[in-house]
């Protein structure tokens, strides 16, 4: 219906408006003005639009060159709805024009999808037939060849009801361009996999000794480009690699000179090619082509056919002797630099550990002064201090030869009703001389915590002021620094006093560290280091950035030593003309990165993945890159116990940052554990959030009690509980059979507990740490030491905090890789595990299972004992003991812990131990 505007009468009275009038009747406009009259298309009013005014408005209608035509005298709201009807029949005009020419193209633009189309069906299927499997990069390939002309066109109505009358194949080509490639090829590969489960079974079933299960069969049949394979422990995974190797030769898919396998050790690559060989000949099929090799024999191929010239490994590093010969470098070098054994036996005697950090110097005390009734830390001169820093101010003190008193009443008396009888830190007699270590940082201020504070320490020196002793002072940041021990070493010699450093004086307190625990760390140093390309001047930019925490002063004593360290050993490679194994693993990755060589392998298939450095993942980057290679990565991320190595746990946690559009797979299920060991195990383990998250189901029947702790009283009668648990695994075998028992050490010392009086008819027992059992099964697991010494389980020996300046970020889950050893030790056993544990001195992991998991904890009889977890520090047992007003109950941890009870008190849960949320007002 035709719509028309003309200026109101009131405008035509009040204003100079025209007499003017425009009808507007559908594609046509008619506009009378001064008497002439227009009849044009609507597109002649393009572009026009309103002036608002205070009651009325003017329309303009460009006419070209800036001029235009005024419509005056229309209310505002009116103005508006001219301007929106012309907008509206001006762009309905312009639709229609652009779908008219739209429909002229369609062929040309249609043209090349309908092309596309039938190119990627038939892509799909040769894909397929060559590697079985629509791969990430295949995929990546077909998404960057489809056309974009259709992009937006079918949203237009036209445009759809003119696609619906075209013919099928053309509404089909059509309908496979709209949707979302990634779920289309998607659902080719499940429809794939679903296929090749039943065309392949009979191969599934006869390639292992075992039917391969669902799962393993999923992982054999996916082809991607980059896999991750997580598989559990007793899982089947190596039975996975082989049929894998297998399935891509009975395929087609790969020739066995395109596939290599790489290994750890030499064991495991002996053993898949045992595999290959025994279970792929038989089916006609050429495994024993397929090359399985460690990552050391391959880097060393590599390099010798990259430059011509194979490379010698060091031998007293592939005889597994390369600590002996660090130790021996270390001799070297002390007895031809003074400096370096001056700081190597400072290091090692008054520097060994690392400072807490800044307000916790008093927290966790490791030993207790029975004078003065309070834990504290034992020193090397066999006194109990009350925090962490003034340990190492008086290990320094006494490694120097300065005779001290520790905490001895002050000279005067000091007692009022404020204050009782002072006692400074330190008395050294041989300078008259105070000496107060005080909790300060950097700007002077204390821990907030540390109420009353500055007030305590002011009052101290006014003391010593009114009274005119003479007082020294150190502080936290001074011994971060290290200008407290340079302050105290002036001073001193300004009183006469000369430092006498001896490495060698006799010890009546807490033993220094030995230099063989201090070669380890520096070997783990460097394995990491080098591994990482960084060099000492990246390690001290490192520290810089306050990598390894605040203690700068000890960790720059460490990169000094270990810079010589490092060049020593690199001298000795140089005169032996040879290279270690992180040196052939980056040179090998530079081989293949550089083009130097060529990689022939299409399949690249990794076990223990977990067990991976940067080294390695480096080199094995290098062999995957390039169209059409695959990586096949096989590995426990909850068995990576190797970090002292060089492995790195974030290779396989970030592996999707590593290797792009990865997929992962999972290996579920076990055929070692029973289900009760499998959740206890596994619910273990992943108190670390670090850890990849996965369910863990078994294959095997469910025993009732899968794992034992005992506890005994002492040391001594651990090998008796031993041979009491192997006597009682020998009354249940049934007669004609074996059970296999592991002895299962934290430490090689362990195997003091083996028990040789048992029917070795009956039972097989043997002895392994618990690192090399790894891979290993057995009927039953009995762990003889699970106790909360240094040398216990967890261990206590610490890593140093200074390998963080060369090895990944750390974890902030305690004991995190103490954990994960302890989960490989509960998976090796096929029905039971057997934990000892001394009573008062139990494992916080003995802990853990008690409080989180409700297990029993029985005497070496077999008798219940008390099990009741510390409710203040959830990390000791409630033990009884004796007081001067009678028993009590106690936490085995004491003094880290000092919580108590009384022995008929009912049990309670308290918010924080004592010994944790207390914090002295005193600056001592």
């Amino acid at each position: 219906m035709p719509q028309t505007w003309r200026p109101t009468g009131a405008a035509k009275l009040f204003t100079s408006a025209k007499d003017w009038s425009l009808t507007l009747d559908g594609d046509r406009v008619s506009l009378v003005i001064d008497g002439r009259q227009f009849s044009e298309s609507v597109l002649f009013l393009d572009g026009l639009h309103a002036k608002l005014g205070l009651l009325w408005a003017t329309v303009q209608i460009p006419v070209g060159q800036g001029k235009t035509i005024d419509l005056e005298g229309m209310p505002n709201k009116v103005a508006l709805e001219l301007v929106e009807a012309v907008t509206t029949a001006v762009a309905g005009i312009r639709h229609r024009q652009k779908v008219a020419e739209l429909l002229r193209e369609f062929s040309a633009r249609i043209s090349p999808v309908v092309a596309w189309a039938a190119k990627a069906r038939q892509s799909c299927k040769a894909q397929l037939k060559a590697r079985g499997w629509l791969t990430a990069e295949f995929r990546a390939t077909l998404q960057r060849a489809k056309p974009q002309e259709l992009q937006g066109l079918l949203d237009i109505p036209e445009v759809a009801r003119h696609v619906a009358s075209q013919p099928a194949d053309v509404r089909e080509a059509i309908g496979f361009w709209q949707h979302d490639l990634s779920v289309v090829l998607d659902h080719i590969n499940q429809s794939h996999l679903t296929r090749e489960l039943t065309a392949s079974k009979d191969f599934f079933d006869r390639v292992e000794k075992s039917p391969l299960t669902e799962e393993q069969a999923r992982a054999v049949i996916c082809f991607d480009n980059r896999i991750l394979l997580v598989a559990s422990a007793g899982s089947g995974k190596t039975s996975t690699l082989v049929a894998k190797a297998g399935y891509a030769l009975k395929q087609g898919y790969v020739a066995p000179e395109q596939m290599l396998l790489l290994a750890f050790n030499q064991a495991a690559a002996s053993e898949l090619r045992e595999r290959l060989r025994t279970r792929l000949v038989p089916l006609g099929l050429p495994g024993d082509r397929v090359v399985a090799k460690t990552f050391h024999a391959f880097g060393l191929d590599v390099i010798g056919q990259a430059t011509g010239k194979r490379p010698s490994l060091a031998p007293w590093v592939e005889s597994g002797r390369d600590l002996e010969a660090l130790l021996q470098k270390v001799d070297d070098l002390k007895d031809q630099d003074p400096a370096f054994r001056t700081q190597w036996d400072l290091l090692r005697v008054v520097f060994g550990q690392d400072l807490p950090k800044f307000g916790q110097e008093h927290e966790a005390p490791d030993a207790w002064d029975s004078t003065a009734r309070r834990g504290g830390f034992w020193t090397l001169n066999n006194d109990v201090v009350k925090s962490r820093g003034e340990q190492l101010v008086a290990n320094w003190l006494f490694y120097n030869g300065i005779r001290y008193v520790y905490e001895a009443p002050y000279r005067h008396d000091t007692a009022d009703a404020q204050h009782r009888q002072y006692r400074p830190d330190f008395f050294l007699p041989d300078a008259d001389a105070y000496l107060e270590h005080w909790a300060l940082d950097a700007k002077g201020e204390p821990p907030p915590a540390f109420t009353g504070y500055k007030e305590g320490m002011a009052w101290k020196r006014q003391v010593h002021a009114t009274h005119q002793t003479t007082l020294l002072e150190t502080n936290m940041a001074q011994l971060w620094s290290g200008q407290a021990f340079h302050y105290l070493a002036t001073e001193l010699a300004r009183r006469g006093v000369a430092l006498d450093p001896d490495p060698d004086r006799a010890v009546p307190g807490r033993r220094p560290i030995e230099n063989t625990r201090l070669a380890r760390t520096f070997r783990s140093l460097l394995i990491h280091a080098k591994s990482n390309r960084l060099s000492v001047s990246d390690l001290r930019k490192r520290l810089q950035t306050g990598t390894a925490g605040q203690f700068r002063f000890r960790h720059e004593m460490v990169l000094s030593l270990f810079e010589k360290i490092w060049d020593a050993w690199e001298a000795r490679l140089q005169a032996d003309r040879c290279i270690d194994f992180e040196d052939m693993l980056n040179l090998a990755a530079d081989c293949v990165e550089q083009g130097r060589w060529t990689s022939p392998y299409e399949l690249v298939m990794v076990d223990e993945f977990q067990d991976a450095s940067q080294a390695r993942v480096r080199l094995v980057k290098g062999l995957v890159q390039g169209p059409g290679k695959h990586l096949f990565a096989v590995g426990d991320d909850w068995q990576s116990i190797n970090r002292f190595a060089g492995s790195d746990l974030s290779v396989m946690t970030r592996f999707k940052d590593e290797f792009a559009n990865a997929v992962r797979l999972n290996l579920d299920t076990t055929f070692r554990c029973p289900q009760s060991l499998c959740d206890l195990s596994s619910r273990f383990v992943q108190q670390n959030p670090q850890q990849l998250r996965k369910v863990v189901r078994s294959a095997r029947p469910d025993v009732t009690e899968p794992v034992r702790i005992v506890r005994v009283g002492d040391e001594a009668r651990i090998r008796a509980a031993v041979e009491q648990r192997v006597a009682q695994i020998a009354a249940e075998v049934p007669r004609g059979q074996q059970a296999h028992v592991y002895l299962l050490g934290r430490y090689q010392k362990d195997a003091a507990y083996l028990s040789v009086g048992h029917d070795p008819r009956k039972v097989d027992l043997r002895f392994i740490t618990v690192h090399a059992s790894k891979g290993l099964e057995a009927d039953h697991v009995i762990l003889p030491r699970m106790s909360s010494e240094t040398l216990g389980f967890p261990s206590q020996v610490a890593d140093d905090p200074v390998l963080q300046l060369a090895m990944p970020e750390g974890e902030p889950c305690e004991h995190a890789e103490e954990r994960r050893l302890f989960y490989v030790a509960l998976t090796r056993a096929r029905s039971t595990v057997t934990l000892i544990t001394l009573k008062n001195k139990e494992s916080v992991f003995i802990t853990e299972l008690a409080r989180d998991h409700r297990l029993k904890i029985r005497d070496a009889d077999g008798e219940e004992s008390r099990g009741e977890v510390c409710p203040a520090c959830q990390r000791g047992f409630l033990a009884q003991r004796k007081g001067k007003y009678g028993p009590f109950l106690g936490c085995s941890t004491f003094p880290k812990c000092d919580h108590t009870r009384n022995l008929d008190a009912a049990p309670r849960r308290s918010a924080a131990s004592p010994a944790r949320s207390r914090r002295s007002a005193s600056p001592s």
